[in-house]
C-alpha cells in the first residue's frame, strides 16, 4: 500500500515555501504510527546526550535522554515485529495492532522514571485507539480520537505516579492535551492539525517548567523528561504530515535563553514524590525496575507497599504485565515486595552513588582512556564471567530478551577504551550492533564490528585478540578465527514445526549446525554426539562445549569421551555457561 504522502517516482521535489494551514496531513494509522516510532527514536537519538546534561530533577544522574531512547528503540522494535509478521500477505496491520505493539514495547523496555511514566502515556494512547468502533473508521484515527488519546495519557500518567508533581513531563503532557481540545473545539478535524497544536502547547509549557520547580529554576534548564516527550510529540507532527513543525523544537541543550526565575524569590523545594531533588544528599541509593505479573488487587497492594520504602514510585501496565520504577535505600525489599505481589522478571538495581564525583578541592586526575577493550554479547551468567575473565566487557542477554542497541553503545562507551572490537555472537544482532556501533563512532570511539553468529566463535575470537598490535590486525586476526569456528548448538522444541532436517514436534531435542536444524532426536547425549560427528567429519582441532546449569555433569563427560575415541588430536574445553537459554553450545575451530 502506498504511503499517503508519498510522491511518484521522479516527481520534481515539492516547492519550498510552507504547506497551506488548510491542507490535511496523512490520518493516523498503522504506517503512521510506524513513521512516529522511527522519526522519534531518531530524533531522541540526535537529543540523547543534550537531555542527558539538563537532567536535574529527579536525580541529577544524567540518563533521561538515554531511558527515553531505549523505551522508544523497544516500542519501535514491536511496532516493526508486526509488520514483519504482515510482509507475507498483501495487507498492513490494523492502526490498534500498531498502536498496542508500541504501548507493549515500551512497556517492557521501559528505563528509569522517565522512562516507565512515557510507557504510561503511550499505553494510555493505545487504550483510546484500541477501543472498539465501527469497522469503517477502525483503521485510522482522526483529530478528535487523537485528541481524546492525549488527555487518557495524560490522566494514566498522573495514576501511574504515586506522589505527582508539577513542572515535570506530567505537566507538559497535561498541556499538550489542553491544546488538543482546544484545537477539537476551534474545528480541527484532522490529526495533523491537533497533533500541531499539543506540540505548541507542550512547547510552551515546557519554557514555563522552571516556574515550577526550583531545582530546575537555579540550574537554568527546563525539565528533561518533558523535553523529551516534546521531542516526540514533535516527531508526530512530522509522521502525520511529512514535514517538522513549524515551529522549532526546543533548544538543543534545553538550556533557557535567560533565566527570568533566577532573580525571582525560589519555590518552596518540591516534596520527594518523583525522587531526591538535586540538592537532597540523602536521596534514596538505589533505583529498582523489574517486570511484574501480577493481577490488579496485588499491585494495588505492591503500590501502597513501596511507597512507604522509598520514592519516585512509578508503576505502569495492566492487564497482568506492569513496569514497576521507585527509588528506595533497601533494594532487596523492594524486590521481595515484588515476589510477594506477583513474578518479578527482568530485574534492574541502579546504585546512584556508584561514582560520585570528587570535590573540587580533592579533584583527582581523569580517568585514562584504556588503549583497546572487547565488548560481546552473551547468553548466561557463566560465560559473562568467562568473557570477564578475559578482559571483554559483557552484556548478558537474556533468552526473548535482546539487547538495544542503546544498551550496547552504553556498553561501548562504558568500556572507555579509544580502540573498540565488538561481538554480538547472534546472528539476529547484526543490525542492533552496527546502530551501537554508529553511535559509538559518533563519540569519537572507533569501532569495529566482527559479524560473530555464536558465543562460541566470540570466545575463538578472543582467544587471539592482542590489543599490543595494530588495531586492523587485531581485528584481522579476531575475524579469522571466528570465521574458521564452525558453531552447533542443542535446542528443545517448544511445538510442532517444519525444519531442514524434517518435522519435529513439542519436546524434540534439535541439533543445530551452523545456525540450520541438522539433527532430530529424543536424547540430549545422543543428539549431541551426531552433532559433534558432523561439524568433525571437515576436521577439526578443538570442540568448545558451552553447557547450561541444568545440563547433568555426565554429559559433560560422555561427550568428552565419544570426542577423544572417535576424533584422535582433537581437544575438548567445557565450561557452564549458567541460566544461558539453551542447553548446549557447540564450537569447532
Amino acid at each position: 500500500m502506498p504511503e499517503p504522502e508519498g510522491e511518484p517516482e521522479g516527481a520534481p521535489p515539492p516547492a519550498p515555501h510552507p504547506r497551506p494551514p488548510h491542507r490535511r496531513g496523512a490520518p493516523l494509522d498503522a504506517p503512521a504510527v510506524r513513521r512516529w516510532c522511527a522519526l522519534a527514536l531518531d530524533a531522541l537519538g540526535r537529543a540523547r546526550e543534550d537531555i542527558d546534561a539538563i537532567n536535574v530533577y529527579p536525580v541529577a544522574d544524567g540518563d533521561t535522554g538515554t531511558n527515553l531512547y531505549l523505551t522508544v528503540e523497544s516500542a519501535a522494535q514491536a511496532v516493526e515485529a508486526v509488520f514483519a509478521a504482515h510482509e507475507t500477505g498483501a495487507t498492513v496491520p490494523a492502526l490498534p495492532d500498531a498502536v498496542r505493539a508500541m504501548a507493549h514495547g515500551a512497556l517492557i523496555g521501559a528505563r528509569g522514571n522517565s522512562g516507565t511514566i512515557l510507557a504510561q502515556l503511550l499505553r494510555g494512547m493505545a487504550q483510546v485507539l484500541t477501543a472498539p468502533r465501527e469497522e469503517a473508521h477502525a483503521a485510522y484515527a482522526d483529530g478528535p480520537l487523537l485528541a481524546e488519546a492525549l488527555r487518557r495519557a495524560a490522566d494514566s500518567a498522573y495514576g501511574a505516579v504515586a506522589h505527582p508533581v508539577e513542572g515535570t513531563v506530567l505537566t507538559v503532557a497535561t498541556a499538550a492535551a489542553d491544546g488538543a481540545h482546544s484545537a477539537v473545539r476551534a474545528g480541527a478535524a484532522d490529526c495533523a492539525a491537533v497533533a500541531r497544536a499539543a506540540h505548541t502547547a507542550a512547547l510552551a509549557a515546557l519554557g514555563e517548567t522552571p516556574r515550577h520547580l526550583a531545582v530546575l529554576a537555579r540550574a537554568g534548564v527546563v525539565d528533561a523528561g518533558g523535553r523529551g516527550f516534546v521531542t516526540v510529540l514533535h516527531t508526530l507532527v512530522e509522521a502525520l504530515t511529512g514535514e517538522p513543525p513549524a515551529r522549532p523544537a526546543p533548544r538543543p541543550a534545553g538550556v533557557l535563553p535567560t533565566a527570568p526565575c533566577a532573580s525571582q524569590p525560589s519555590a518552596p523545594s518540591a516534596p520527594s514524590a518523583e525522587g531526591a531533588g538535586e540538592g537532597d544528599p540523602g536521596g534514596p541509593a538505589y533505583e529498582v525496575i523489574y517486570l511484574l505479573d501480577a493481577d490488579d488487587a496485588a499491585v494495588a497492594r505492591l503500590r501502597r507497599r513501596l511507597d512507604a520504602l522509598g520514592d519516585s514510585l512509578v508503576v505502569v501496565g495492566g492487564d497482568g504485565l506492569w513496569n514497576v520504577h521507585v527509588h528506595v535505600d533497601d533494594a532487596g525489599a523492594a524486590v521481595e515486595a515484588g515476589i510477594e505481589a506477583g513474578r518479578p522478571h527482568r530485574v534492574r538495581i541502579t546504585h546512584f552513588g556508584a561514582a560520585p564525583a570528587p570535590r573540587p578541592d580533592t579533584a583527582q586526575p581523569p580517568r585514562e582512556r584504556a588503549p583497546r577493550a572487547v565488548v560481546a554479547v552473551v547468553p548466561g551468567e557463566g560465560l559473562a564471567e568467562l568473557y570477564a575473565q578475559s578482559g571483554a566487557t559483557a552484556v548478558h542477554a537474556r533468552a526473548g530478551e535482546p539487547p538495544a542497541s542503546g544498551e550496547l553503545a552504553e556498553a561501548i562507551r562504558r568500556a572507555y577504551a579509544h580502540e573498540v572490537v565488538l561481538l554480538p555472537n547472534d546472528p539476529e544482532l547484526r543490525h542492533t550492533a552496527a546502530a551501537a556501533a554508529e553511535q559509538a563512532r559518533g563519540d569519537g570511539i572507533r569501532v569495529a564490528l566482527i559479524p560473530t553468529r555464536s558465543a562460541v566463535q566470540g570466545i575463538a575470537a578472543l582467544a587471539v585478540h592482542e590489543s599490543g598490535r595494530r588495531f586492523d590486525e587485531d581485528v584481522v586476526a579476531m575475524t579469522s578465527a571466528a570465521g574458521t569456528t564452525r558453531h552447533g548448538e542443542i535446542v528443545v522444541a517448544e511445538r510442532q514445526s517444519w525444519t531442514t532436517a524434517g518435522v519435529c514436534q513439542a519436546g524434540d531435542v534439535l541439533g543445530l549446525v551452523d545456525g540450520d536444524v541438522a539433527v532430530i532426536g529424543t536424547d540430549l547425549a545422543d543428539t549431541a554426539r551426531t552433532v559433534l560427528d558432523r561439524m568433525l567429519s571437515a576436521g577439526g582441532e578443538m570442540v568448545t562445549l558451552v553447557l547450561d546449569d541444568e545440563v547433568p555433569e555426565r554429559v559433560a563427560g560422555l561427550l568428552e569421551r565419544h570426542v577423544r575415541t572417535r576424533h584422535l588430536a582433537v581437544d575438548t574445553v567445557v565450561y557452564r555457561g549458567g541460566r544461558q537459554g539453551s542447553p548446549m553450545l557447540i564450537g569447532v575451530e
